[in-house]
């Protein structure tokens, strides 16, 4: 459980990186940021979503008692 923890919170930290990453891209206003941008909140919802599937399954490990 500890372990998956970990995992959540290190893709949490992720998320935010690519976050902030990919707003500063979309800021400025040339094409080809434009489509880096896109790429990088791609990336986010991605972390995003394994972020939440570690916290389902710590959880899921807790009430096990695992």
């Amino acid at each position: 459980m500890k372990v998956l923890f970990t995992l959540a919170i290190l893709s949490a930290i992720a998320t935010l990186v690519v976050l902030i990453m990919g707003v500063m891209t979309m800021g400025r206003d040339k094409g080809a940021n434009k489509n880096r941008g896109n790429k990088m909140m791609r990336l986010r919802v991605f972390f995003q979503f394994t972020t939440l599937v570690f916290l389902l399954l710590a959880a899921l490990a807790a009430s096990t008692g695992s």
